[in-house]
């Protein structure tokens, strides 16, 4: 599905100018298609249906926890996946089903913990020893069973940004699969209120080497096949997201059922009721940030500079991540348009690093920026940043007093305001100056 559109020579979200948009609402703001969510949650959905294997979707809350993403998903039977207690309460309050969330993450508090236990969710995903002992006395004190999880970490390193990647040894999610598992499950017998239903695995984001998934699993695999003969049972396997998206239009995605083809491979024959955490596979694409050019910089033997009223504590992956965003007008260039070459688009915020564009490092190791050819603006055109759904918004800060600006959702030719513009006298109302001052 092509959401983002040239129409009648204006770029719309489904039925919808983002020009129309951008009039009533200003600049620069975020804009999501409900229906690209629901085709691509449900493509993943169907692939498994599909491949004969029983699946729970568990949307990964941290792409994008706006309420109204997460009722799009939620009306669609979808489940999640939670890091903190308040995505465990945005999850609840959209209507997710407790019995269809699962709390990930190395950090949970007990007051987290608590929370998750007295909502009864599905599974805890237990990453440590000192975990385990954190639950046990947390349902214990609540009088309640808490159901957990072990998630293994697999050992393996996949293709993708070196920030993004969670399944080596060296990082920091899991129990290293090289320890004994059977003594882990032989532990938690010996903790009151804990019943452990399963094991989990998530070796990282934006990856699209089918391969590295499949070594994953196959370790998971074996280790359920050596848990089994010791006794043990082994009901639930949560086997996480990550699945890459386009970005520039030259990669080569894993496809749903090209996944699911292989999870049936290498894990099917297991009998386990399985789960997994799409995230930036749903939203991803299904959304772009809206700016403004304030003003063109050129100057002889360098860069010219497109300044935008976005920066990077709207959209932080290129700062971060070196991450690579399309960039497209929202008036359509036609054959009389002239171009510009050796651009950098960069924000207002005083730091170097608050640019859209990416680098790249040349034969000789130095970092060379990655500039971009692009429509000629004069100032006052609007952009769209796409590929801007997942880990945008979410994201964003108010560096420089720079206020959180608006998320907008299209649904056909419907639209509406999902999180409207703070004010900087809001922002600046937060602050609270002592009495002695």
């Amino acid at each position: 599905m092509n959401t983002f559109t040239y129409q009648n020579s204006r770029l719309h979200a489904e039925g919808t100018a983002l020009q129309d948009i951008a009039q009533e609402v200003g600049t620069p703001f975020y804009c999501y298609s409900a229906n690209f969510i629901r085709e691509r949650y449900q493509k993943f959905e169907n692939a498994f249906k599909d491949a004969g294997l029983k699946a729970t979707i568990c949307y990964s809350v941290k792409a994008n926890s706006n309420q109204a993403v997460l009722a799009v998903l939620s009306s669609l039977g979808c489940g999640a996946d939670i890091v903190s207690g308040g995505e465990l309460q945005r999850a609840l309050k959209a209507g997710i089903e407790p019995r269809k969330i699962v709390f990930s993450g190395v950090g949970k508090t007990y007051e987290e913990l608590s929370e998750a236990i007295e909502a009864d969710i599905q599974q805890i995903n237990v990453e440590s020893d000192a975990e385990l002992i954190m639950v046990s006395e947390m349902a214990k004190k609540r009088g309640k069973t808490a159901r957990v999880s072990i998630r293994v970490n697999p050992g393996v390193s996949a293709t993708t940004h070196e920030k993004v990647a969670t399944g080596n040894k060296d990082h920091k999610f899991g129990i290293f699969w090289k320890r004994d598992v059977a003594e882990i499950f032989d532990h938690i017998k010996q903790l009151p209120n804990i019943e452990v239903t399963g094991m989990s695995a998530h070796i990282g984001s934006q990856i699209t080497n089918l391969d590295e998934f499949r070594a994953a699993f196959q370790r998971i695999g074996e280790e359920v096949e050596e848990l089994r003969r010791d006794g043990h049972t082994v009901t639930h396997l949560d086997l996480g997201g990550g699945l890459g998206i386009c970005y520039r239009g030259t990669e080569t995605p894993i496809t749903p059922e090209d996944f699911a083809a292989m999870v049936k491979e290498t894990v099917g024959h297991l009998d386990c009721e399985l789960m997994f955490e799409p995230g930036r596979y749903i939203v991803g694409n299904a959304g772009v940030l809206v700016s403004e050019v304030v003003v063109v910089k050129e100057e002889p033997d360098r860069p010219i500079f497109v300044v935008l009223d976005a920066a990077m504590n709207d959209l932080a992956r290129p700062s971060l991540y070196n991450a690579y965003h399309d960039i497209k007008p929202l008036d359509q260039p036609n054959k009389k348009t002239s171009y510009l070459q050796n651009v950098d688009f960069v924000g207002p915020i005083c730091e170097t690093g608050d640019t859209f564009t990416t680098y790249r490092y040349n034969q000789d190791g130095r970092k060379v920026h990655e500039y971009r050819t692009t429509p000629a603006y004069d100032g006052g055109e609007l952009v769209a940043i796409m590929s801007a759904g997942a880990y945008g918004a979410v994201m964003s800060g108010t560096y420089n007093t720079r206020s959180l600006i608006p998320e907008v959702m299209v649904d056909d030719d419907k639209w509406a305001v999902i999180r409207p513009r703070e004010t900087v006298q809001q922002l600046i109302e937060k602050d609270q100056v002592p009495a002695w001052l």
